[in-house]
């Protein structure tokens, strides 16, 4: 089975000259190839298969699909979409927006480079940014792996590693607090970024299935294990609260790849009642996986299949 992965899903604005999006119409391209090439899971089908494991052979060359960062794009594009087809797909939300007057930092980041572009932002930290914030600068994962799928230019990336990876969480709110004050405002990025409570709500009633994507969506290998765990119950018991029973309990890991959690991130996770939880992979799930591993299945981004790669801008081909 193959679980793909996607973010902003949308139409493009002219206002974000450099921001990076998959374009609705080739997200409905995209699901045309799955369906020809593979075919949709179902949730009965994969809810079938959670009960009764024998089932895999049914699902085991189909597509499942997932959407993080509980995006406005997801109620306004995707779940029409995915009602028209008859599929469901799972919704993995950072709770911690909904107790926030402002955008999650990971998503001012992708606002301030699509609005500025790369180049722009690095020239314009360099006299904010000192040696003693970059607390993981010299990780080896981190220098490694992150945007290793991406097509970024040198700034874009370097800019998304300096605010994604390397800082001290000490230090990075206020620093893009700055930014965003001196380029931008912080009602206009937060008040169409992410799905209201209602609308999450009826997600869940169309049969689309909830999951947590943590609360602040951090790096869980940058955390301790009572933060860890913080993040993880919290966010379950914002959704629980929200909607009742979740259906599925999942979890998908904020940035993903195994540079991103631990081996106790997981044992967490079990210890809450999480079935599963999503990675970032590119290879097929297999059955076995989510017998010895359910906490790491993997996941590809969906540009790496056809009409999958990101547009720019406003224009789409």
């Amino acid at each position: 089975m193959k679980a793909v992965m996607y973010h902003y899903i949308r139409e493009g604005m002219k206002s974000l000259p450099y921001f990076r999006y998959l374009s609705f119409k080739n997200f409905k391209r995209q699901l045309d190839y799955f369906e020809k090439k593979f075919g949709l899971v179902t949730y009965d089908e994969f809810y079938t298969f959670l009960e009764k494991p024998d089932t895999y052979n049914r699902i085991k060359d189909k597509v499942i699909l997932t959407f993080d960062d509980g995006f406005s794009d997801h109620y306004e594009y995707v779940l029409p979409e995915l009602n028209r087809r008859k599929t469901f797909g799972f919704f993995y939300i950072p709770t911690g927006v909904y107790n926030r007057k402002k955008a999650l930092d990971v998503h001012r980041i992708h606002f301030l480079l699509g609005r500025y572009g790369g180049k722009f932002l690095i020239d314009t930290i360099q006299e904010k940014i000192e040696s003693e914030m970059l607390i993981d600068k010299h990780r080896k994962e981190f220098m490694n792996f992150p945007y290793s799928d991406q097509d970024n230019d040198f700034y874009t990336q370097e800019f998304k590693k300096i605010f994604n990876y390397y800082i001290s969480y000490d230090f990075r709110e206020s620093i893009l607090d700055t930014l965003v004050y001196q380029l931008s405002d912080e009602d206009e990025i937060f008040n169409k970024m992410y799905m209201t409570q209602d609308q999450l709500k009826e997600l869940h009633k169309e049969g689309m299935v909830l999951g947590s994507h943590s609360v602040n969506h951090l790096i869980f290998s940058k955390l301790s294990d009572e933060e860890q765990y913080k993040e993880i119950q919290d966010s379950f018991s914002f959704l629980e609260r929200l909607v009742g029973d979740l259906y599925i309990k999942s979890f998908c890991y904020p940035y993903g790849g195994f540079h991103t959690f631990t081996h106790k991130t997981e044992e967490i996770l079990s210890q809450v009642g999480c079935r599963f939880s999503f990675n970032v992979e590119h290879r097929d799930i297999e059955k076995s996986d989510f017998e010895k591993r359910p906490q790491a299945l993997s996941r590809y981004d969906c540009n790496y299949f056809l009409y999958g790669k990101a547009s720019m801008g406003w224009k789409v081909s």
